[in-house]
């Protein structure tokens, strides 16, 4: 089998491809041949800034007839304006970064002029022609599968199109390594019958004491994934929290937008309302009665006070996010304020320095006051005229999930969160507080969309069912979709998009044109695993509708919206810290977990299937094994590479005007690795590079996606004096401990 040639069966190369570095499909030197410099998948990303090699990099072996020839083939994530690149679909993209070594003049292999590189799947089916390769280093084409092979052949010429000739390297990505749990799942039950430890026997006394109270909902399992039958028997070793239900409690209302004038004051009352979900009555919470909370309009510059009343079971206080506001208001208990009790008051002042989309929302408990509804937005006007292109109308959108069973809502940790390894994914999506959201358009109008992903946990990737990029106009499709800002302000430049990631607490503005009449799909379409039976499948799920009518838009916006503007003002700004973008990096942050006393048999579960991790956890697979543990067995922590401090033990100290450049590592190796949107108060930055590759195209942020993996730079501005937070924006993280504290004076 190691004399393989182009020519012969697939299966043959399917079966030599998966041995990898099997010896026997090795040169007899290589061992002795094999140098430090011909290993490119090896480094250190924390100091090197590029992404994990175990996950991103692909180390090349020889086919058995090659002598010496090796190299790697590096994924990097192709430039973004979102935290992560996919498909509409949800496939994770990748460029191809090759550094290949050895090679032999292909004319010595047979009638061959050029190396081609490939990328397939195991099944072999498709085969993308990444492009022309040659010994060093060079960047090849795109690659979008869940499963990578790749392999590079010497061919007859470099314009074939089709792969005939002879096999010279190939390797397989990390999400090859995965397997089905049953072997491994069944000796670990068969070791922990013989073996079980103080720790595990512990747990299980606890899971019996919660048997019998019947206190908890089990969350329902996924339609499409099974789970052990061991793990359904368990339970979270915390009570479990529900607010009271009772029949008094008013109906909420939707939301109501408040157009608030410089210098007004407004009242928000936190407290229960009850719901019509899932055909049944829930009791949840809200601000003001309304679900979401009040859209509260204000102009740029202004400066409003808010009269906040806590009638929820937990202190809380209210988070300005992203508002670069005085920091005795910006919502954090113990840190700016002592929390609101049950029945208490504080009065917020609340200065609106940048125009943009922001959001509300409680800073204890996030896990359940949020998740239960306290949630509304903060669209702030800017006094520029043409701040935003124009637009036929807006829509203000927030993104949700919700958690429910066929007994009922799914209770919440009272004395610390459950779902302390993934966060919380709900079973339904929501938009504004409902399952489906409904528009009508006029054909030809110009919408914009404020997103605001106000989820615990799930990245959306959403998409318009048949949107499509188009270089000419003339050949655009039904619907086109362009990105305009984010957070804290517009892009550098905007830009043609098909889809929208967007992770908890980001925002993004997009501008999309609705073209001919008929029901245009609003869809979170994301490519989920199965861990138990490791494989990928498509998730599809709905979000609301579009009905675009055949009357015409009036006005017709059709000339300035296929411009993509420069925003040069906002290019200007961001040209003060160009310098800044190549000097060393000044502090860093390793993500990682912290695991404790995980409940049998979760620990080796986990373990076995850390072999691979995605860059996303883009839906809730396992809601089983991830609502077992709780903030009492399992910590995340974010650490100081200089110091090892980690958490609120952390002291970093600024002043006003510093220029920090921070780089966030997210350990791979963590028993539970996943991705973390990272969130700073109260300063904005920008995402310089994303695994070493630079970002081309900027926007100030409050908040950015750092995948498993991943290594993600960041400038930040320090423009406003005070005691900051750090953390991580997954609510069940953050309530366990992601989170630290720096100092910025004035």
């Amino acid at each position: 089998m190691c004399a393989w040639r182009g020519h012969k069966r697939a299966t043959a190369l399917l079966v030599l491809v998966l041995a990898g570095a099997a010896p026997g499909c090795r040169h007899p030197d290589d061992a002795a041949a094999a140098q430090p410099e011909a290993e490119p998948c090896r480094g250190d990303a924390v100091a090197s800034g590029v992404a994990d090699a175990d996950l991103y990099c692909i180390e090349l072996l020889p086919a058995g007839d090659i002598d010496r020839a090796t190299g790697s083939a590096r994924l990097l994530p192709p430039v973004s304006p979102f935290g992560i690149a996919v498909s509409p679909a949800g496939e994770q993209q990748y460029d191809v970064l090759f550094d290949l070594r050895d090679l032999p003049d292909p004319a010595a292999l047979g009638p061959y002029t050029a190396y081609v590189a490939w990328a397939t799947t195991p099944q072999l089916t498709p085969v993308v022609k990444l492009g022309v390769v040659r010994n060093g280093t060079i960047r090849s084409g795109r690659v979008a599968f869940d499963r990578i092979l790749i392999l590079i052949t010497a061919e007859p010429s470099s314009d074939t199109s089709v792969r005939s000739g002879h096999l010279v390297l190939r390797g397989t990505s990390a999400a090859v390594r995965m397997q089905p749990h049953d072997a491994a799942f069944l000796l670990a039950g068969f070791l922990g019958a013989k073996e079980s430890s103080p720790k595990e026997s512990t747990h299980g006394a606890h899971h019996d004491m919660q048997d019998t109270t019947g206190t908890w909902t089990p969350p329902p399992m996924h339609p499409k994934v099974s789970m052990p039958p061991e793990l359904m028997t368990l339970r979270p070793d915390v009570s479990s929290y529900l607010p009271r239900d009772d029949t008094s409690i008013p109906l909420a209302r939707p939301r109501e937008l408040l157009q608030v004038a410089d210098g007004s004051a407004l009242t928000l009352v936190a407290a229960p309302v009850r719901r019509v979900l899932f055909g049944r009555t829930v009791t949840m919470l809200g601000f003001n009665g309304q679900y979401p909370g009040p859209l509260i309009q204000v102009d740029q510059g202004s400066t409003i006070v808010v009269q906040f009343t806590n009638r929820t079971d937990f202190p809380t206080a209210v988070h300005w996010h992203g508002i670069r506001l005085d920091n005795r208001f910006d919502g954090v208990p113990h840190l700016t304020q002592e929390p609101v009790p049950p029945g208490g008051s504080f009065e917020y002042r609340v200065h609106f320095r940048d125009a943009g989309i922001y959001w509300y929302h409680p800073h204890h408990r996030e896990d359940v006051l949020q998740d239960l509804g306290l949630y509304g937005n903060l669209l702030v006007r800017s006094r520029e005229p043409d701040f935003l292109g124009p637009a036929n109308r807006e829509e203000v959108l927030m993104l949700d999930d919700f958690l429910a069973g066929d007994g009922g809502v799914v209770g919440y940790g009272l004395e610390a969160p459950t779902h302390a390894l993934m966060g919380r994914f709900g079973n339904v999506l929501l938009v504004n507080g409902e399952p489906r959201w409904e528009t009508r358009v006029r054909s030809g109008e110009v919408v914009r969309l404020f997103f605001t992903n106000v989820s615990s946990t799930r990245v959306f990737n959403v998409s318009f069912q048949g949107a499509g990029i188009s270089d000419s106009p003339i050949a655009a499709p039904n619907v086109r979709m362009k990105v305009v800002a984010s957070d804290l302000s517009r892009y550098e430049r905007e830009q043609w998009v098909e889809n929208i990631t967007i992770a908890p607490a980001e925002r993004y503005v997009a501008d999309v044109r609705f073209d001919g009449a008929g029901d245009i799909a609003l869809v979170n379409r994301v490519r989920a695993i199965d861990h138990v039976q490791a494989r990928f499948f498509e998730e599809s799920q709905p979000l609301g509708v579009v009905h675009v009518t055949p009357a015409p838009a009036l006005p017709d916006h059709r000339g300035t919206f296929e411009q993509l503007r420069r925003n040069a003002a906002v290019v200007a700004e961001i040209d003060r810290y160009r310098r800044d973008f190549q000097r060393p990096v000044d502090h860093g942050l390793i993500i990682t977990l912290k695991p404790g006393d995980l409940p049998f048999p979760l620990g080796p579960l986990l373990n076995f299937e850390s072999v691979y991790r995605s860059p996303v956890e883009w839906t809730g697979t396992m809601p089983e094994m991830d609502w077992i543990v709780t903030g009492r067995n399992a910590r995340w922590v974010l650490r100081d590479t200089a110091t090892a401090r980690e958490n609120m033990d952390i002291d970093w100290r600024f002043r006003v005007g510093d220029v920090v450049k921070l780089r966030l590592v997210n350990d791979r190796a963590a028993l539970h690795a996943m991705q973390h949107p990272i969130h700073i108060h109260g300063q904005r930055f920008l995402v310089i590079s994303v695994n070493g590759v630079p970002n081309s195209n900027r926007v100030w942020k409050d908040t950015a996606l750092v995948p498993t993996g991943f290594v993600v730079d960041v400038l930040v501005e320090l423009s406003n004096p005070g005691k900051w937070m750090l953390h991580c924006h997954i609510a069940e993280h953050i309530e366990t401990g992601m989170r630290m504290v720096f100092d910025v004076a004035p």
